[in-house]
């Protein structure tokens, strides 16, 4: 039976690793950070992967966990994470660590700039992200004490209640106040440091007193008591006493370099190679199923990837395992990776905008961390047209262009189209926030110097540190299919019928002409045949069927009519219903 098992798991893993992924088109995010979304079908079902890849932390670029709300108490959609910290860096992440469903604190470790805000879960690994860049998956203990008048005290917490008899230090990380508990003692701490692990943290009694909910200064801490430590806090901490306080972590990654960290697991890939089993504190129905999964990882040339898989939709994603997780992060040349919260919690994420399809019912779910790429450069968001058309018809007349900078800088902006035709170009001094451009600024139609072909818009920034940046967007001036006209804009359509929907258009150049109708969920239903057209005006016509001659279904439809020259590529649509 056994044996039986083994090799159904074996053929099972091989039918994944070996199923073919659909064609996926890269699109640039911002300047060297790229998203694909592919498609593997596999004998379980199709499995949609969203990955972005980023450069190696540095410079420009960096991997930092961000908290929901900025406090360890509480959840936020990755989506509102980014938005927060839009206006000091563009952002593209995923979810983070597993996290307390009841009050929304992580289940392990979250280490900012050095500052531990939560500690690590030692039965699970953690993601540390070094000063230069490099990834560290590792499981971490966690240790502690505190000294008044006595001796060492053990502390047993951070920004989380002692279980049983213990202390635990509480920072304004934890939120406004400490957690109401009956017959703890607890004692405020004023001035307190950030509590960088490895250092010896000095503060100030200043107020003791019982039963939780106490307010934890911004620049102070709280010491909470419990049990059998209470009556040591109460004899040891009182006002006016000196405490000292030092947070310990094992293997020491600060001492290594590792400036931020979150709790996660389990690990997935380790020297290049995926894990079957790690042995860590997860149960198998955490770990076997077919379900939304997120990972990330650093290929060896200290790129970060970051996974994010969709699951439990029935013929759109299916999910995958644990293990199938690990496989596709070795396939994206990962050497070092772990996997991250999943299920409802997987969530990826670009600029405040959604990009997966989580599998709640209510959509994006409300998560405790997001793990986020940073990017402090000069940023173009993709122009509002890919194709512009300015003859008049009404239809991507204008271009809307755009830049943002993160701190003041010297910026070059510059429009250029073939043969280095410049429409636009300034250079200036810019404070932080985002700058837009219209063009063409007044005429409807074209100028007849602004050549048709693909046209550029270049920026590039010099912020106040000195740092360079540079954005590329591109998209396609080209005029030669215009004022198209569908009718009749809703048809009847019978057995017997041969009536036909015509689309009728001009041409200002010759083109080649590939007419097509869609739904509108973007489902092609019929593909016309192409044609070379020279200029005038055109009409072809639909007779309302399936390639096989059969009816389509009422409803409503798209028709596209697609034009392609040695200008560009151009397209109209528009809608139109059947009746039966």
């Amino acid at each position: 039976m056994l044996r039986r098992v083994l090799i159904g798991a074996l053929l099972a893993s091989l039918a994944v690793a070996f199923s073919a992924p659909a064609r996926a088109a890269t699109q640039v995010l911002m300047p060297n950070v790229s998203y694909a979304r592919t498609v593997q079908f596999t004998a379980h079902g199709p499995i949609v992967l969203h990955v972005i890849t980023a450069p190696r932390p540095g410079g420009l670029y960096q991997l930092k966990p961000l908290l929901s709300n900025g406090t360890i108490l509480g959840t936020e959609r990755v989506t509102s994470m980014q938005k927060d910290v839009s206006g000091a860096a563009t952002v593209a992440g995923v979810n983070g660590d597993l996290f307390n469903f009841k009050d929304g604190h992580p289940s392990g470790m979250l280490m900012q700039n050095r500052v531990l805000q939560s500690p690590p879960y030692r039965f699970r690994s953690s993601v540390g992200i070094s000063g230069d860049g490099r990834l560290n998956v590792a499981r971490v203990s966690f240790f502690g004490y505190w000294q008044g008048l006595g001796q060492r005290r053990p502390l047993t917490g951070l920004n989380q209640p002692p279980r049983g008899d213990g202390t635990s230090l509480f920072t304004p990380a934890y939120g406004a106040t400490t957690p109401r508990i009956p017959g703890v003692v607890e004692a405020v701490l004023q001035p307190f440091p950030p509590a960088v692990p490895g250092q010896e943290l000095p503060g100030v009694v200043t107020l003791q007193r019982s039963g939780g909910g106490t307010a934890i200064p911004r620049n102070g801490a709280v010491l909470l008591a419990r049990g059998s430590q209470v009556s040591k806090l109460q004899q040891e901490a009182t006002a006016g006493t000196p405490v000292v306080t030092r947070l310990i972590l094992s293997p020491d990654w600060l001492a290594s370099g590792v400036t931020d960290a979150l709790g996660g697991g389990p690990v997935i890939v380790r020297n290049g190679r995926a894990v079957w089993t790690a042995g860590e504190d997860f149960l198998p129905t955490q770990l076997g199923p077919r379900n939304p999964r997120t990972a990330v990882g650093q290929r060896r040339d200290g790129k970060i990837v970051l996974l994010a898989v969709d699951g439990r939709r029935r013929g759109y994603s299916v999910g995958m395992t644990n293990w199938e997780l690990a496989q596709a992060m070795v396939r994206l040349g990962a050497v070092t990776a772990s996997a991250l919260d999943a299920g409802g919690s997987t969530t990826m994420a670009f600029d405040g905008k959604l990009i997966n399809r989580p599998s709640d019912p209510g959509g994006e779910r409300s998560v405790a961390e997001t793990l986020a790429v940073l990017y402090t450069g000069v940023y173009a968001p993709p122009p509002s047209l890919p194709v512009v058309s300015p003859n008049g018809d009404g239809v991507g007349e204008r271009q809307q262009l755009a830049y943002k900078v993160v701190a003041p800088s010297t910026v070059t902006a510059s429009l250029v189209g073939p043969g280095g035709v410049t429409a636009f170009s300034e250079t200036s001094s810019r404070l932080a926030g985002t700058y837009s451009y219209t063009w063409p600024s007044n005429a409807r139609r074209r100028r007849q110097n602004d050549p048709l072909g693909r046209w550029r818009w270049i920026v590039s920034a010099t912020d106040e540190g000195g740092r360079k940046s540079s954005v590329e967007r591109a998209f396609w001036l080209n005029d030669t299919l215009g004022f198209m006209r569908v009718a009749p804009r809703a048809v009847k359509l019978r057995p017997r019928s041969r009536k036909a929907v015509v689309a009728r258009f001009k041409l200002s150049y010759g083109a080649r002409v590939t007419p097509s109708i869609w739904t509108t969920y973007g489902v092609l239903i019929r593909k016309l045949p192409s044609r070379t057209l020279a200029p005038g005006s055109r009409a072809i016509a639909w007779n309302g069927r399936f390639r096989n001659g059969r009816l389509v279904y009422r409803g409503t439809y798209v028709f596209k009519v697609f034009a392609q020259n040695s200008y560009g590529p151009v397209e109209l649509n528009q809608r139109f219903s059947i009746r039966r």
